[in-house]
């Protein structure tokens, strides 16, 4: 048994996991046969039991206990997972990978004795090499934030000149200060090591150090350093964050693409009407920014067409009062709840407005839920849904629920109010 674990679980008490960041072990009697990281314990474990793959069928049945390790952050979870899984060797973590399958990351030198660090599968180089790593794309997410810090080479030779990584501070540049440069080659080693504290602690020591010499520029340098690794160790799921990120900038792009638009997407509106044979009628307006939802930029409209069952009608009067507040800022896309006759009026009610050069970059398409299709300005013909790519299939299909939410909640309120009236 591990003595670092102090709780252990059966697969029936998976709800008293925590839901922290860390490294989670599943035991067979008193051996650990599977070791993972995970943003949040929990879930992740869960997972395995819930959601299954066809590599947990191997070992479900066998799992008698379960333990686990909190981390500060998911980079600290990245390297322990690292470090148990070479000392303990868990037979479900290697029974299908081999050596090439894990990642390692090699610290080399070149001619002039200078380090520089890649990533690679095997031990064939001559260099150190500290691993093996189960994720590749984590490690090297890990290592880019790791490198603001401790900038290093990523080739065997620089330029005479500055590279591209120089101009973002990430590499040493030309002509480095090789004393600091290795001092910090050896840092980034033990963080990879899992030896945080101690990075940390030296960090400090070397700046207190410089201040009493007086040397005030260099011990400003080291708090940096300091301020900006402690600033990477607090931020728990910060690979997960960069992924999602990323994710929805994908999203964004290939939006664009669809929508052949010229300039990139930023703001995305959505609308949607709300309504019991007109009475109570309400409007939404949500918006998203970069993808993600900007609450405070919501807007609700009180519909002043009366008793009219008219969608149609109401949508054009809340387009129209929106278009006439320019102070909002106006989106790249506008997405209208309905089919090709929401579109139509949301295209006229913008043509309709007087200052068009101000509109003409809004592309205008709607969703029509019940045929599953998305119909978009200057195209005939609409797309099926099921045709997109998943993530812009699911940064529509948010934008659609936020807003029906939004406006459905309002209507709710108003009829309450009129209720008690």
């Amino acid at each position: 048994m591990i003595k670092d674990i102090k709780t252990f679980f059966t697969k029936n008490e998976l709800d008293k996991l925590p839901k922290t960041t860390g490294v989670y072990f599943f035991f067979e009697k008193k051996e650990p046969i599977y070791i993972g990281k995970a943003v949040n314990i929990k879930d992740r474990v869960k997972n395995h039991f819930f959601q299954p793959s066809y590599r947990d069928n191997l070992f479900l049945n066998k799992i008698d206990k379960i333990g686990f390790m909190e981390t500060n952050s998911e980079i600290e979870a990245l390297v322990l997972e690292a470090n148990l899984i070479k000392k303990y060797l868990p037979k479900f973590n290697v029974v299908w990978r081999d050596d090439k399958n894990y990642f390692y990351v090699a610290v080399a030198k070149n001619k002039q004795n200078l380090p520089y660090i890649f990533i690679t599968h095997q031990k064939t180089e001559k260099a150190k090499f500290i691993g093996p790593f189960v994720e590749g794309n984590a490690l090297k997410k890990a290592l880019k934030y790791l490198r603001r810090v401790f900038p290093f080479y990523t080739a065997k030779n620089h330029p005479n000149n500055k590279c591209q990584w120089c101009h973002l501070d990430l590499c040493p540049g030309p002509q480095p200060d090789i004393k600091k440069y290795k001092q910090n080659i050896k840092k980034l080693e033990l963080l990879l090591q899992g030896k945080t504290s101690l990075v940390l602690r030296n960090l400090k020591k070397e700046m207190a150090d410089m201040a009493k010499n007086q040397q005030f520029e260099k011990a400003g340098q080291t708090r940096d350093q300091v301020m900006a690794l402690e600033s990477i160790l607090r931020h728990k799921n910060i690979i997960n964050r960069e992924k999602e990120m990323s994710g929805r900038y994908q999203a964004l792009v290939t939006l664009e693409k669809i929508l052949d638009m010229k300039n990139p997407i930023e703001r995305i509106e959505c609308y949607d009407i709300s309504n019991i044979q007109g009475k109570n009628a309400t409007g939404s307006m949500v918006v998203f920014i970069n993808g993600v939802a900007e609450k405070s930029q919501y807007k609700k409209f009180k519909v002043q067409l009366k008793n009219e069952p008219n969608d149609i009608a109401m949508l054009k009067e809340v387009l129209e009062r929106r278009f006439n507040h320019p102070e909002w800022l106006y989106p790249q896309v506008m997405l209208i709840d309905g089919g090709k006759a929401q579109l139509n009026v949301a295209i006229k009610s913008k043509h309709s407005i007087t200052e068009q050069k101000k509109l003409k970059n809004i592309k205008i398409i709607s969703i029509a839920k019940g045929r599953q299709e998305l119909f978009i300005e200057d195209k005939q013909k609409p797309i099926s849904l099921k045709s997109l790519p998943q993530e812009v299939y699911n940064l529509i299909k948010n934008l659609d629920d936020e807003a029906h939410r939004f406006a459905i909640t309002y209507h709710k309120k108003l009829r309450q109010k009129n209720l008690l009236q």
